[in-house]
């Protein structure tokens, strides 16, 4: 259901096509909400059959570019003031963690290794990503400074899963009591 505020709230700072809303999700929002060209397709399509966006013009090879209407601002609007967060964080990261100690010592160092570089470069693309703004309009556009406290956050958060990385690969691995199959 996010998706559908998420392209709502794009769609408040004018008009864009669905193209150009799948590139704003993977520039600002891809650390902390991924979205994938079809599912934003499919949900273009149900905003504008709910009333909530309308096609703004059409361009080559059948382009469309939509714009929020009154109803869909008034419902991006309710959603940020009155609807319950979800507070739920699926990092499959953290669930294998719980498994770790089915690894191999090496493998697990390797694997540990890899999620702090992903991490790490994840954190550091935010703080590019920040700087950019930064260095802009911020400061002026009430857009760009919403999107710097958002990116701030994903900074913090992607930092902390890089020092927990960092972190296990000191734990010392579980002495194995056996194959668990036998």
């Amino acid at each position: 259901m996010s998706l559908r505020y998420g392209l709502l709230g794009l769609l408040a700072e004018g008009p864009a096509s669905g193209y150009d809303l799948a590139r704003r999700f993977q520039e600002a929002l891809s650390p902390v909400w991924p979205a994938q060209h079809p599912k934003i397709y499919a949900e273009l399509s149900r905003l504008s059959d709910a009333g909530m966006i309308e096609v703004d013009s059409h361009g080559p090879r059948g382009r469309k570019a939509y714009r929020i209407t009154d109803t869909g601002l008034s419902e991006v609007r309710r959603w940020l003031t009155e609807g319950e967060v979800d507070h739920t964080l699926r990092t499959e990261s953290v669930l294998r963690s719980f498994f770790f100690w089915l690894m191999e010592p090496d493998d697990l160092q390797e694997h540990l290794r890899r999620e702090q570089r992903f991490f790490t470069e994840t954190a550091d693309l935010a703080r590019g990503y920040a700087a950019a703004k930064d260095r802009g309009d911020f400061g002026t556009s009430p857009q760009t400074r919403s999107m710097r406290v958002a990116v701030e956050a994903a900074i913090g958060f992607y930092q902390a899963l890089a020092d927990w990385a960092e972190w296990a690969q000191t734990v010392p691995p579980a002495i194995p009591e056996g194959d668990p199959e036998s």
